[in-house]
């Protein structure tokens, strides 16, 4: 028969555990603000000074007008534009080294928004949340789930058609038509 010798614990003074529970309370607080950290920027900068929010949750800050009640491009247009995108931590991810065109309908979905909101000669500093961007895919230098800043500049646009003309015409005026396609863009012409 063995017999065990009681050992008494000393008890554990209060305010020892009242710090445990505020560190414990503190540190799922942390890591919930960290993990909604690109919400709460959108929360936030959706009550500054200028910032418009769309439906779709695309945020935008007119820099310069651009021509007053001027035409806006749409789906079926290539639109010439000066930009820069950044991370929210300030990090330029892309800039345009001269105006570069883009098709409106070939860009992330809140950037296409942005663009067919645009007169000519305008100038806006966009915010694209995760989904109106490149979502929860890492692009290059662009994080998962990456909240975006673009200053973008819309200089001109013009019809996708009448880009893919003028490109038809430059190619011919250079030496012939692309992939043996017959003058006037007619594969195999008449």
């Amino acid at each position: 028969m063995s017999t065990v010798t009681a050992v008494p614990l000393q008890p554990v003074k209060r305010s020892y555990l009242v710090y445990l529970w505020i560190g414990l309370a503190l540190a799922a607080i942390a890591a919930v603000a960290l993990a909604r950290q690109g919400d709460d920027f959108m929360t936030r900068n959706a009550r500054a000074r200028g910032v418009v929010t769309t439906a779709s949750g695309l945020q935008y800050k007119v820099l310069e007008k651009g021509v007053a009640n001027g035409p806006k491009p749409t789906d079926a247009d290539v639109a010439l534009v000066n930009y820069e995108g950044k991370l929210l931590n300030g990090t330029t991810f892309d800039k345009s080294q001269q105006p570069t065109p883009m098709p409106v309908a070939g860009v992330v979905p809140g950037f296409s928004e942005a663009l067919k909101l645009m007169p000519k000669g305008a100038k806006y500093r966009i915010w694209l949340k995760p989904a109106l961007g490149y979502g929860d895919k890492a692009t290059g230098p662009i994080p998962a789930n990456s909240t975006l800043v673009f200053d973008v500049e819309l200089v001109d646009f013009l019809p996708e058609e009448q880009v893919r003309q003028m490109q038809m015409q430059q190619q011919m005026m250079m030496g012939g038509a692309p992939g043996g396609a017959a003058p006037g863009g007619a594969p195999g012409g008449r």
